[in-house]
């Protein structure tokens, strides 16, 4: 018996020349790419920390449904309202005026109260701040706030008097000038 011809020109597990083919190279190529961007998304998932979890996620999670309806009833019991007057496009790196005003249930200045700002990156926890505002007038509160990054932020506003808390919050899209 004789040895088969190979044609150079056909597919086979025996053609020497299958490397060469385009279409071979074409899917090894988009292997590469997939994995090397894999690669890429795993090593920044593990360097940077976006502190997105809350550290004490379990225990603040039990009975979490109760404890929004407790939060609304005493903030519905309190009655107090407030109007805010916040800038609309704030800019990064520059002091921006918040001003706040608080009225109790029955339309009273909100006086002697303790308002704190509290912003949060939702993608890096280290640019985390806080800062108060302070009372200015009868029920009028303002400070003024420089965020340090543009981007997205959570702004949550805590009034406090005494035992009394009520918090809100908004959403901030710091840009640059």
């Amino acid at each position: 018996m004789s040895n088969p011809v190979i044609n150079k020109n056909t597919f086979s597990q025996d053609n020497p020349r299958a490397l060469k083919n385009p279409w071979v190279i074409g899917w090894l190529v988009l292997l590469g790419t997939v994995l090397a961007v894999n690669v890429g998304f795993i090593t920044l998932a593990v360097v940077t920390n976006p502190g997105l979890v809350d550290k004490n996620y379990y225990e603040n999670s039990q009975n979490f449904e109760e404890t929004l309806v407790t939060q609304r009833q005493a903030r519905a019991a309190l009655g107090w309202n407030y109007q805010t007057d916040f800038p609309s496009r704030p800019v990064q790196n520059k002091d921006e005026l918040y001003r706040l005003s608080v009225v109790d249930k029955a339309g009273m200045p909100l006086t002697a109260a303790t308002v704190t700002v509290n912003a949060y990156r939702p993608s890096d926890a280290s640019a985390d701040f806080q800062t108060g505002l302070t009372e200015v007038g009868a029920g009028m509160y303002e400070g003024t706030i420089n965020y340090p990054l543009k981007g997205i932020w959570e702004v949550t506003v805590n009034i406090s008097r005494g035992d009394d808390q009520y918090d809100f919050t908004r959403r901030a899209n710091i840009v640059t000038q």
